[in-house]
């Protein structure tokens, strides 16, 4: 059966059967039957309640084939709801974009999907709606500023602060705007996708509400004349702004396949941004569950690297175990066919968890045509470096596909419960401390869990490096935006690269999300539908039935 196959068969309950699961049906706002936000007051009931355990799930280093990161998540959170356990996986929201594009929908598959499907991978609950309109409010504020006078003396050829929209649109890259008149001043512009909106990163990262809209204040919009920051906050709508914010700032609760609880809330870019579902998602699933699953965007070395150096340290939360999702063919990819080779970047990976002092796992997501002899292999390689493999099957099989995972990882946290809580605490390490400059955070992220040899710093980087220590953002964690196919920067660069050198063409700053984005290469915040664009399977039956969508 497809996906949606899968989706339509399975019975739905009530969205207030959920919610009564985990003790908060007095907290909700029901968004039709089977979707609804939950009241932010959860956080302040609760506490006094101590949390559970956070469960971080990456994966090795993305191929085209896709390794179900988002589906072993789903997956295991089932398991472990069939082990008697209370369990709450967290994740992002789909954009519509890639939707419509090439990557399709991002809501699991099989029978470990987050439902009800179609609405997850259209419009959900509207919050990238909001975002985005919150986004353009901010553009148009600032247009209307330069053609009302320009008060604020700001420079028409250094602004940073693009319009967004939730769809694939590559025409949309480069454009000219103020043609006319009364639209003027003519100038350069372009669009992002919504979740490369800073304000999409800021609600990820909010405390609140009033933390909220002190964020969306702090972006920087562009410089004036004299080479001074001007923030949204000079244009006085951050207030505006956050009230077309105060129903997406709520976390959404839905359900999976077995009818077990998902919080869903947020999408940053995992390139440009952090990757990870919003702070207030994770920490209302800590409080209302014994174990809470979520995932980072793209493999270790950068997903789960800004998890750990960014939201952890922003929402001061520690992760207390690490699942690497790795498949059969993602490893013979990395080694040009060679099962053996293929596995030393998945020893990265495992390395670079090592780092932060935190136990791991893999997890094999196992095809029907994968070999004994091939699994045989993963699991005398990781057995060798003290981490155990495990195959599962939670596509074809749900929750009983991960039973096994799930008993490792529980038996792996008692064994950390024998330890005083303290010690088990204190285990934790960030990679680096925020007090270093931004060139030594750069060198100890490229040569400690990339494996480069040496740095090339373009001359634009060095002086926005200059600048931004100069104007005290030098204290800022830094979020690498990189290719996310290499542990290198060189796409190219397959299985486990060392001793190259990494290339940093530009720094920008996210100054209301609060970090330094390091350029390596063009990473493009605006996607291009492909030749065949998914959009072009999806349609609507005589029904009323969405078909083609997965």
């Amino acid at each position: 059966m497809t996906d949606i196959e899968i989706a339509k068969k399975t019975k739905l309950l009530p969205i207030t059967e959920i919610a009564k699961k985990i003790g908060i049906e007095d907290d909700i706002e029901s968004y039709g039957k089977y979707k609804a936000k939950i009241d932010l007051n959860v956080l302040e009931k609760l506490e006094a309640k101590a949390n559970g355990k956070l469960i971080l799930v990456t994966a090795i280093t993305p191929t085209p084939f896709g390794e179900g990161k988002t589906t072993v998540s789903i997956g295991l959170t089932q398991s472990l709801n069939k082990l008697g356990y209370s369990s709450i996986v967290a994740l992002r929201e789909p954009s519509m974009g890639p939707v419509f594009g090439l990557k399709g929908g991002a809501t699991g598959g099989g029978f470990s999907q987050v439902l009800p499907m179609e609405d997850i991978n259209l419009h959900f609950t509207g919050d990238f709606h909001a975002i985005t309109a919150a986004n353009n409010l901010i553009a148009a504020t600032l247009d209307n500023h330069l053609n009302r006078g320009n008060e604020l003396e700001i420079d028409i050829n250094n602004i940073y602060f693009k319009r967004v929209l939730d769809t694939n649109d590559r025409a949309l890259r480069e454009i000219s705007i103020g043609h006319g008149k009364i639209n003027g001043p003519i100038r350069d512009a372009s669009f992002k996708i919504t979740v490369a909106s800073e304000i999409m990163a800021i609600l990820c990262l909010s405390e609140n509400i009033f933390d909220l809209k002190k964020r969306i204040g702090n972006i920087i919009i562009a410089k004036n004349i004299h080479g001074d920051f001007i923030h949204v906050k000079d244009l006085k709508v951050e207030g505006a702004a956050t009230v077309i914010l105060k129903e997406a700032i709520k976390p959404n609760l839905v359900q999976t396949t077995e009818n077990t609880p998902v919080i869903l809330h947020g999408g940053p870019f995992a390139n440009i941004a952090h990757g990870c579902n919003s702070i207030l998602a994770t920490k209302m699933a800590l409080k209302l569950s014994d174990y809470t699953i979520t995932e980072a965007g793209f493999a270790a070395d950068l997903g789960a690297e800004k998890f750990f150096d960014i939201k952890c340290r922003m929402a001061n939360i520690t992760p207390d175990i690490v699942v690497i999702v790795a498949t059969v063919r993602a490893l013979k990819h990395h080694g040009n066919g060679n099962l053996k080779e293929g596995l030393e970047n998945l020893r990265r990976h495992i390395e670079n968890i090592s780092l932060y002092n935190l136990p791991v796992v893999v997890a094999i997501n196992k095809f029907s045509d994968d070999s004994d002899e091939d699994i045989e292999l993963i699991e005398e390689y990781t057995k060798k470096r003290n981490v155990k493999s495990i195959p599962i099957t939670i596509h074809e099989n749900g929750g009983n596909g991960g039973i096994h995972l799930a008993e490792e990882i529980v038996s792996l946290l008692n064994q950390e419960e024998d330890i005083p809580s303290e010690s088990v605490k204190s285990s934790f390490e960030f990679l680096y401390t925020l007090d270093k400059s931004i060139e030594e955070k750069i060198e100890i992220l490229c040569s400690k869990i990339y494996g480069a040899g040496s740095i090339a710093y373009s001359d634009k980087a060095k002086e926005k490096i200059k600048l931004f220590t100069e104007k005290g953002f030098d204290k800022l964690p830094i979020c690498m935006s990189k290719t996310p196919a290499s542990l290198s920067d060189d796409p190219k660069l397959l299985g486990s690269p060392r001793g190259f050198e990494f290339k940093i063409t530009d720094v920008n700053i996210s100054a209301g999300a609060g970090f330094l984005v390091i350029m390596a290469g063009n990473i493009l915040d605006m996607p291009g539908l492909p030749k065949i664009p998914a959009a072009e399977h999806i349609d609507i039956d005589e029904n009323g039935e969405i078909i083609g969508l997965s």
